[in-house]
């Protein structure tokens, strides 16, 4: 795919997200579509939701028409990433189960599995199912990550844009073309919901970025060792995994519950050691570039693939564990809805 075309791409996606952010914010204001003040949440006034339709909308259909359908793989993650978006909204509107969440996940995450996509970890059977589990949890793993201003667009940019190179350097250009949209729809949103953020993207849009960056890392190792599929996993999503995981074991330590909300996320824990919220959100995305640049260099054999893998392990573990010495409990800390954490600041 030649260069002209990426730039209509992204110049495609960043403006069609941008534009539509401020349309169906206010859209979302009229309607009532909006996340309250209470609780941890830290904005004053209700935040109009419906920015994650946009990023949808600068996501897909630039693909779409300047790719079409040629490409199946790519095509079945689109068509699955925006079902678990349409889930998404339907959450923004009315909180929905976390069975009915799950299910639709898995449904989306087995559709792009039959697609061909698996990562290469046991090169047998079993790949399938672990790539399957893999997308559900990663996608989640971006959802709760959507807990502070501009963190998740910021990440989501610059994450995916380093895995439009990597696809890119593999000749899967279609693949590259989409995560470059990403990139530029996640920029084109990031406008409306830098700190103070006019404009919050959603379940639709968090979940709808977790599905195309962990269903596009999954594809991007399918064929190749198992050491290089740990590695191309990992590295794209290593802010979600180490958020995550920095969650799972404070909660487990507190003997609180593992899936109800709470201020207890990395962006948190940098705010209670004196960053801004701009400054948290740059610090993670940082991070994310960092973690994309080395899968990156590790596509391009210029780093030994399982040292890297090794060392990347190593060094999320330590992460969460120094990441649990920032106290950000207290008394009054009481777990909101079970399905979606919805602090925000």
């Amino acid at each position: 795919m030649n260069g002209s075309t990426v730039l209509i791409a992204a110049a495609a996606a960043f403006l069609l997200a941008t534009g539509a952010t401020g349309v169906l914010g206010r859209l979302a204001l009229l309607w009532d579509i909006t996340d309250r003040p209470g609780g941890h949440k830290a904005h004053a006034q209700p935040v109009p939701y419906l920015g994650g339709v946009a990023i949808v909308l600068g996501t897909t259909l630039p693909i779409v028409v300047l790719a079409g359908f040629d490409d199946r793989q790519c095509i079945a993650i689109i068509l699955a990433a925006t079902a678990v978006a349409v889930l998404g909204l339907i959450d923004d509107l009315s909180p929905s189960s976390l069975h009915v969440r799950l299910t639709v996940e898995t449904m989306a995450a087995g559709g792009v599995v039959l697609s061909g996509v698996e990562a290469s970890i046991t090169g047998g059977w079993l790949d399938g199912p672990i790539t399957a589990l893999w997308i559900i949890v990663i996608t989640n793993s971006f959802n709760l990550l959507d807990n502070m201003d501009g963190s998740l667009g910021a990440i989501a940019t610059v994450s995916a844009a380093c895995l439009a190179a990597t696809a890119s350097l593999q000749g899967k250009s279609t693949l590259a073309l989409l995560l470059v949209t990403l990139a530029l729809a996640s920029l084109g949103f990031l406008r409306h919901n830098w700190a103070p953020a006019r404009v919050f993207m959603g379940d639709a849009g968090s979940l709808f970025i977790g599905f195309v960056m962990a269903s596009s890392a999954a594809l991007l190792v399918t064929g190749t060792s198992a050491e290089t599929g740990i590695a191309g996993l990992i590295l794209p999503t290593f802010v979600a995994i180490v958020d995550t995981g920095v969650v799972l074991v404070s909660r487990k330590r507190a003997g609180r519950p593992l899936l109800s909300g709470g201020t207890d996320h990395l962006s948190h824990r940098l705010r209670h050691l004196g960053l801004s919220t701009r400054l948290t959100a740059l610090t993670l995305a940082a991070v994310a570039a960092v973690a994309g640049t080395l899968g990156l260099l590790s596509a391009l054999r210029w780093t030994p693939v399982l040292t890297l893998t090794i060392a990347t392990v190593g060094v999320a573990f330590v992460l969460i564990g120094l990441a649990q010495r920032v106290h950000v409990y207290s008394s009054a800390l009481r777990p909101n809805h079970p399905s979606k954490i919805r602090e925000r600041r």
